[in-house]
C-alpha cells in the first residue's frame, strides 16, 4: 500500500465552466480521485489523505500564498508518505513549482504538481493523465524532488523537473522545460529517460525560511520600453528579463529614457541592485550584454527567468547580506542550472 498526500490549491483542474465561466469549486477537487480510482485498476494499492489549503485560480496567487502551501505541506509531515501530489492551476505553474523546489531541496518525498489545460468535464481535459503520470512516478521511480508531468495535446506526456519548467506558449496551453528538454516521458504507464541529467557534485541541502521577498520588481524588455515609469521606493532589486540572446536595450540612440545602461545607473544610485537573465554563458557574448555587465548589472547565467525570479524572492527573504545572496544565487541547489 503506498500512501499518497494530495493538496489541493484550486486551478482549471479544481473548477468547473458554468454559464461561460470558468472558476474553482470546492466539490471538483475531489472529483479528481474519483475520475482516477474509475479509471485506474489498481487503485486500491493506494491510499489518499487530502487537504486543501489554498482555493485559487492560480492568476490570482502572491508569493504569500507559496508560504501558506508550504506551511500545509510540513505540517502534514511530508516524511509519512511516499509521495505528494499538488494540483495547481497553469497561469503560474512554472513559478510555484520552483518555489517548492528550491524550498523543499533536501527532502526526499516527491512532490508532483499536476495541472489540467480544461476543467476535468471537458473532453479534452489533461488533468486525469498527468495525475495519473504523478501517481505512477511515485509508485515506480520514487526519486526525491519536485516534478510536474504534462501531457500537451496530441503528445506524449512528459515528466520536467520543477526548476526547469517555463511557463506556457503564448496562445496555447502547452508547456515545455527550457531549452526543450524535458526529464522523463511518460507512456503505456512506462517512464523513459529523454534528457539524462549531467554528472554534478551532490548538491548541498540549504535550509531555508518560507519568506519571499515583496521588494523585487521584474521587468520585461520590448521596444520602447521607458524605464523613467518605473518608481523604485520599496525596490531592494531588479530583475530584468531578456531578449532570447541575451540582450537588452543599451543603446542611447533612441535616448537615455529608453536605455537599460542609464537605468542600472540610475538604480545603483538608488542603491538597487540590478540583475540580469535568462542568458546562456558563452566564450562570446553580444557587445550590447558586455556593456550591461561593465554598468554594475549582474547576469544570473543559465536559469531560466522564472527560476531566477523566485530564487532571487528567497534569496532577499533570507539574506540580508550581499555576498550571502550571490552565493546563493550561484549556488545549483535544485538542478535549476542548465
Amino acid at each position: 500500500m503506498k500512501n499518497i498526500l494530495v493538496v489541493f490549491t484550486g486551478g482549471t483542474i479544481g473548477s468547473v465552466a458554468t454559464g461561460g465561466t470558468i472558476n474553482t469549486d470546492s466539490s471538483t477537487a475531489f472529483k479528481l480521485i474519483q475520475l482516477f480510482q474509475q479509471r485506474y485498476e489498481d487503485h486500491r494499492q493506494i491510499h489518499f489523505d487530502t487537504i486543501q489549503p489554498l482555493q485559487i485560480l492560480s492568476e490570482n496567487l502572491a508569493p504569500r500564498a507559496w508560504k501558506t502551501l508550504i506551511e500545509a505541506i510540513e505540517a502534514a509531515r511530508p516524511d509519512r508518505y511516499d509521495g505528494i501530489i499538488i494540483t495547481h492551476g497553469t497561469d503560474t505553474l512554472a513559478y510555484t513549482a520552483c518555489a517548492l523546489s528550491f524550498y523543499f531541496n533536501s527532502a526526499k518525498t516527491p512532490m508532483l504538481l499536476v495541472s489540467s489545460d480544461y476543467p476535468l468535464d471537458h473532453p479534452k481535459a489533461n488533468g486525469l493523465e498527468n495525475f495519473i503520470c504523478a501517481t505512477e512516478f511515485i509508485l515506480q521511480k520514487n526519486e526525491p524532488g519536485v516534478f510536474v508531468p504534462y501531457r500537451n495535446q496530441h503528445q506524449a506526456t512528459q515528466l520536467h523537473q520543477g526548476t526547469r519548467l517555463a511557463c506556457s506558449l503564448q496562445l496555447s496551453g502547452d508547456f515545455f522545460s527550457v531549452q526543450g528538454k524535458s526529464y522523463l516521458q511518460f507512456a503505456n504507464r512506462q517512464f523513459s529517460l529523454v534528457n539524462p541529467p549531467a554528472q554534478r557534485s551532490p548538491a548541498q541541502s540549504t535550509p531555508l525560511k518560507a519568506e519571499f521577498s515583496e521588494r523585487i520588481l521584474m521587468i520585461k524588455p520590448y521596444p520602447g520600453l521607458d524605464y523613467t515609469r518605473f518608481n523604485l521606493d520599496g525596490v531592494d532589486a531588479v530583475l530584468h528579463d531578456l531578449y532570447h540572446s541575451g540582450t537588452a536595450c543599451a543603446s542611447l540612440q533612441w535616448g537615455e529614457n529608453y536605455s537599460l545602461l542609464e537605468f542600472i545607473k540610475h538604480c545603483g544610485n538608488q542603491g538597487v541592485a540590478v540583475y540580469l537573465a535568462p542568458a546562456v554563458k558563452s566564450a562570446d557574448a553580444y557587445q550590447s550584454t558586455q556593456a550591461l555587465i561593465e554598468q554594475g548589472a549582474k547576469i544570473i547565467w543559465n536559469m531560466s527567468i522564472e527560476s531566477t525570479y523566485v530564487k532571487l524572492l528567497l534569496a532577499y527573504g533570507n539574506f540580508g547580506d550581499q555576498r550571502e545572496i550571490m552565493e546563493f544565487l550561484d549556488k545549483d541547489i535544485a538542478g535549476e542550472h542548465l
